[in-house]
């Protein structure tokens, strides 16, 4: 907890204004029994009003000062946990952004979200509760019980009795609390992950009929979630009677020898009144622990799932930094190259060795698997060659720092990714000091110009969530226009136009030919392959063929298979 808590250090001096009003009400809270004891003993005992109009005006004044630091202190403990929540939650979703590809997969976008919002919640409540009446349930516990004894010794003995058996139901309730919670924790990741799940393929659901399915899903691992909070609440909720019983057996004792000594003149009655006003006191106290402890098992339980994001290692460390490296001319080659992923054995890519020039067209044909979007991934620096070689431009990726490196090179992803935003907003990801005559160029380029402007609101147009309301050719379109907006060096194209008709993919290919950037298509389509000046042929994560579209008609059996299919079906005549 100790790292997540570390986010509070901004806070120093509310939180210290809080405590200190917190012990300023604590305070109060522990005199009123003693000013009680001596109203009794010497005001009503002796029929003297003036001590009692007295004391009971300070108790009076007392009391005011208490309600007053506690509205105080409420307003300080919310700043603070508040202000924590806000820098923790930032923290996290800029570790998550830091996260080399590798990281990221080691947690469901479930997991995340769950820490991104529950989890926070719950340690900015406990951060307000520490504040409020956390630290001061144990002070006043401690504080009523050293009272007691300097009100009188000897029956103050009864109320620490049951202690020490109280600290240690206390400490394994609370480290089993941790253990339950954790749980109840990864089951509601799991219950984000199928809503999550669920409203993604909402359209594939509703034309499969599989809502009946999706709901029945859905009810099993809410279920489970409900089982495991009832289990732990309910093991949680033997705290209470337990502290009870223990207490109210203390309270007894206090009233059955304090009525004995009074009676033999060795105590006071304002005194017995005094020691079981702090006995009643901490009778309340520890009713509240069942509460903390319940809130504290669950802090600890999230700070710890919070804890393992934060604390992860493998961050693009580079991201933000920039060097005096020059342009990227966009020269490419891999120098065999290997790649598995962490923790797997078996690599995705074995021995990949090819050359493209500066201005280059690469058409990367291959079955699905067969390893075509891991090694684009590799040039950006997602992901790290396990071993081999890959330069741009002379220069081995590993020297170029993040920023340089991709400030240069325009992503067009398999899947279109568009955001909530307008058009506009959209395109300019790519580039956001680009001006609105270069964007419109891209769209043009791109062949999505036309599109837009047939929209009521043109380049104003509201993208919905994930471009719900585009077609998937203007979706694929658009991303192509948001890469070519970075004026790129190296233009990575993954299966980017399998939504486009011929017509408008042969126009795309016309108008990117001036293009002065490499470029890296991954296609399914030989009519693309042969525009492309070479071809690498993928089978298995290994390089089965490299060259012009006549080299591999002539040399790879594989291609020539590919390309006998497609012309069977299109009718088509490859040469």
């Amino acid at each position: 907890m100790k790292t997540v808590f570390s986010y509070a250090k901004s806070y120093k001096w509310p939180i210290i204004i809080a405590l200190f009003l917190m012990f300023v009400e604590l305070t109060v809270e522990l005199i009123q029994p003693l000013l009680i004891a001596k109203i009794i003993d010497e005001g009503i005992v002796t029929r003297d009003a003036q001590v009692v109009w007295t004391w009971g005006s300070v108790m009076m004044g007392l009391a005011f000062i208490a309600f007053i630091s506690g509205v105080i202190n409420s307003f300080f403990a919310a700043h603070a946990a508040l202000g924590f929540a806000y820098d923790l939650r930032k923290a996290l979703f800029q570790q998550v952004q830091a996260f080399s590809m590798a990281t990221f997969l080691r947690f469901p976008a479930s997991g995340l979200i769950t820490r991104l919002t529950s989890d926070v919640s719950i340690v900015q409540t406990v951060l307000f509760m520490g504040l409020r009446i956390m630290m001061r349930a144990p002070l006043l516990v401690i504080g009523s019980l050293v009272m007691a004894f300097v009100v009188n010794a000897k029956l103050a003995v009864f109320l620490i009795i049951g202690a020490p058996f109280l600290a240690f139901f206390l400490y394994f309730m609370t480290k089993k609390g941790v253990s339950y919670f954790s749980r109840v924790q990864k089951r509601l990741d799991t219950v984000n992950r199928v809503i999550q799940e669920s409203l993604q393929a909402i359209r594939l659901i509703k034309a499969y009929l599989r809502g009946s399915y999706e709901a029945s899903r859905f009810s099993t691992v809410s279920k489970a979630l409900r089982t495991d909070t009832v289990l732990a609440m309910r093991r949680m909720e033997l705290i209470l009677p337990i502290l009870l019983l223990v207490m109210n057996g203390s309270l007894m004792a206090v009233l059955w020898f304090g009525a004995v000594e009074v009676q033999s003149g060795r105590a006071q009655v304002g005194e017995l009144v005094a020691i079981v006003n702090y006995a009643m006191r901490m009778t309340g106290a520890f009713s509240m622990f069942s509460f903390l402890i319940v809130a504290f098992s669950r802090a600890k339980a999230s700070a710890e799932r919070m804890e393992e994001v934060l604390l992860a290692k493998e961050l693009e460390q580079d991201y933000v930094e920039s060097s005096s490296m020059k342009r990227l001319d966009g020269d490419l080659r891999f120098e065999h190259v290997y790649f598995n992923y962490p923790g797997k054995p078996t690599p995705i890519l074995e021995d990949i060795s090819f050359h493209i020039a500066a201005g280059e067209k690469l058409a990367i044909m291959g079955a699905t698997g067969s390893g075509k979007s891991t090694l684009l991934n590799l040039i950006p620096r997602m992901f790290e060659a396990t071993s081999g070689r890959i330069t741009v431009s002379g220069v081995d990726v590993n020297e170029w720092t993040l920023k340089d490196l991709r400030e240069m090179i325009g992503f067009v992803p398999q899947q279109s990714i568009l955001f909530t935003g307008s058009i506009l907003d959209n395109l300019s990801w790519g580039d956001v000091e680009a001006r609105v005559d270069e964007l419109e160029e891209a769209a043009k380029k791109a062949q999505i110009h036309s599109s837009i402007e047939a929209f009521p609101s043109q380049y104003e147009t509201r993208v919905g969530q994930k471009g719900v309301n585009l077609s998937g050719g203007q979706k694929q379109r658009l991303s192509i226009a948001r890469a070519l907006v970075r004026k790129p060096s190296i233009l990575i194209l993954d299966d980017s136009t399998s939504a486009l008709d011929v017509k408008t993919e042969s126009a795309l290919w016309d108008a990117l030919r001036g293009e002065e950037a490499t470029m890296l298509v991954v296609t399914q389509k030989i009519r693309t392959a042969q525009g492309a000046d070479r071809i690498l042929l993928l089978d298995d994560g290994k390089v089965v063929g490299y060259g012009t579209h006549d080299e591999l008609m002539k040399q790879s059996p594989l291609y020539q298979q590919i390309a006998k299919s497609q012309m069977e079906e299109g009718g088509e005549r490859v040469v």
